[in-house]
């Protein structure tokens, strides 16, 4: 039997909970749940579960990532700690949010079906739980601070994309427009993608090449003292 050192220390849940992204359309997305249980049984949730006593809480993170979008491998990171004595009616819980890019080209759409899930626009989300809504406005800023300093962007592309594709997830993820020739020219500055002889044909007849990060440009770019900045 295990010796007790906190027997007057009272005991209570943690959980996680995923705001996890996804693009398409041209917009950035936000996996969304009904809940399934009391209390708020049936109300919008983010994707989550309670860390169980053998994890870590990467690990439960990642097995709740798994559950979800059965993809292995998804970039995830810490958001926040969420524990305001009334946050969950349903008892004492203590949350931490991560946030996780999911390449949607490789997402299985039967998942969806399954959890009665649904991608929705980041501008047209409906009421959450709890303080979820808190969870995806820090998620927010900290993903835009974070695509800003370090390549992680291109973890929403299944390895090629277009230059048009790449803005427009830009423009997604911060709400806004971006000056194409200045968004251009600072990609094309820091060097650290290859551009391929295919096209994407989709959207014109012209059409517009593919292009793929490279992690060993980046390396040596960074390690020549230059900074990532877009």
């Amino acid at each position: 039997m295990a010796t007790v050192f906190y027997p007057d220390n009272t005991t209570f849940l943690v959980a996680v909970d995923c705001i996890i992204f996804g693009f398409k359309n041209k917009e950035l997305h936000i996996l969304l749940t009904r809940r399934p249980v009391e209390p708020l049984k049936g109300e919008w949730s983010l994707m989550g579960g309670f860390m169980e006593e053998n994890e870590s809480l990467n690990q439960a993170a990642e097995k709740v990532l798994y559950r979800y979008t059965q993809q292995k491998g998804i970039y995830m990171e810490q958001v926040n700690a969420y524990g305001e004595v009334d946050r969950d009616a349903g008892g004492r819980v203590v949350s931490v949010a991560f946030y996780a890019l999911v390449r949607l080209e490789e997402f299985d759409t039967s998942l969806a079906r399954k959890f009665d899930a649904r991608w929705v626009k980041v501008q047209d989300l409906p009421s959450l739980i709890f303080d979820h809504e808190k969870m995806v406005e820090d998620a927010l800023t900290l993903l835009r601070f974070k695509v800003s300093m370090q390549p992680i962007i291109f973890n929403f592309f299944d390895k090629k994309f277009t230059l048009p594709a790449l803005q427009d997830l830009y423009e997604a993820i911060y709400q806004m427009p971006i000056d194409k020739r200045n968004f251009r020219k600072k990609i094309a500055a820091m060097e650290i993608l290859d551009k391929m002889d295919d096209k994407d044909k989709s959207s014109s007849k012209r059409g517009a090449h593919y292009y793929v990060f490279n992690e060993h440009k980046y390396q040596k770019f960074t390690k020549e003292g230059k900074r990532y900045s877009l």
